[in-house]
């Protein structure tokens, strides 16, 4: 198996970010997308006096992070779950609120750097990707059943491929004669499907199908819009969340959730605003911010990030 590797993206501006809601006796911050946990390391070694609760799906993850972070000892809680389920892991642990939330979204780099779990276009392997391997469909368990329209719905809402119907069909047509077990085939197919044209722009004529498939297998835009309105109301007054996303589909899906807990429930034309309708949380972030030099040199993956965050001012019918 190939050993992964982790560039954490936009690292100290993250650690910036929660720097405020951490900076105090007992702080428990949520990384609700543990990975290799990078941005986990960070914030312990920033925050000597904060608890770390860490989540991910991924069994591989947990174990590999967990190695990582056993120098901090006592200091760090890992829990095998969904980060949609981070109230039921706040109850689990006995916990009223969090202090910080922070989701890095996506495939993550242990993912796609290790070629047996198939996420990567880029080198021949099983068309798995799970995000935990020990439950669901596969990739291949998708193309090999799903009809013409629902790949089609796939490849175009969750891809962005506008050749899907194409795409769809030359998959369905080729899975007759041998079914798909492996990228390298699939991505065959793509060189095929895809004009050349339109190969020749727009980066790998592979990544937004893969892209697409791996959203279906792990059903990740539901999870999303189930996890940040949950981690907005696990984080206690001061408390922050924050966001990297890696494409559209999630950016706007975050930006969305902020956009309602940041807003008024006062008429935009009224004069002034009753105390107890002040919004319950303000933005932090101006829009979404991406990553500059040297940091797109030195790690291409940070390239497409949208990182936002929130702070949550007041309870909900409570006073500014």
């Amino acid at each position: 198996m190939d050993s992964p590797r982790h560039v954490p993206v936009l690292l100290d501006r993250v650690v910036a970010l929660v720097a405020p809601a951490l900076e105090r006796p007992d702080a428990v911050v949520i990384d609700a997308t543990l990975g290799l946990g990078g941005h986990s390391e960070a914030m312990l070694r920033a925050f000597p006096e904060a608890h770390l609760v860490g989540i991910d799906r991924d069994p591989n993850a947990l174990q590999m992070a967990g190695e990582r972070l056993a120098p901090f000892g006592d200091r760090v809680t890992l829990v095998h779950a969904v980060y949609d389920e981070i109230l039921d892991v706040l109850e689990d642990l006995g916990r009223e609120h969090a202090d910080a939330i922070f989701f890095d979204l996506g495939v993550s780099s242990m993912q796609l750097d290790v070629r047996e779990r198939g996420f990567a276009y880029a080198q021949d392997a099983p068309l798995d990707m799970r995000m935990n391997d020990s439950v669901g469909i596969t990739a291949a368990d998708v193309l090999n059943t799903y009809p013409v329209e629902a790949l089609t719905r796939i490849l175009r809402d969750y891809g962005e491929e506008k050749f899907a119907r194409r795409i769809a069909q030359h998959i369905v047509r080729e899975r007759e004669t041998e079914p798909f077990t492996t990228s390298g085939r699939l991505v065959e197919l793509l060189y095929a499907a895809i004009p050349a044209p339109a190969r020749r722009t727009g980066g790998h004529p592979a990544k937004r199908t893969f892209q697409g498939l791996r959203i279906e297998v792990n059903d990740e835009l539901n999870v999303l819009r189930r996890a940040i309105p949950a981690a907005i109301e696990a984080v206690g007054v001061g408390g922050r969340v924050v966001v990297e996303s890696y494409h559209s589909l999630e950016d706007r899906l975050v930006k969305q959730a902020f956009t309602e807990a940041t807003r008024s429930d006062v008429p935009p034309d009224m004069p002034f605003v009753p105390a107890g309708h002040e919004p319950t949380f303000k933005t932090i972030t101006r829009g979404a911010e991406k990553a500059v030099e040297p940091e797109l040199t030195e790690n291409p993956r940070a390239a497409s990030v949208r990182l936002r965050a929130i702070e949550r001012l007041r309870h909900s019918g409570a006073p500014a």
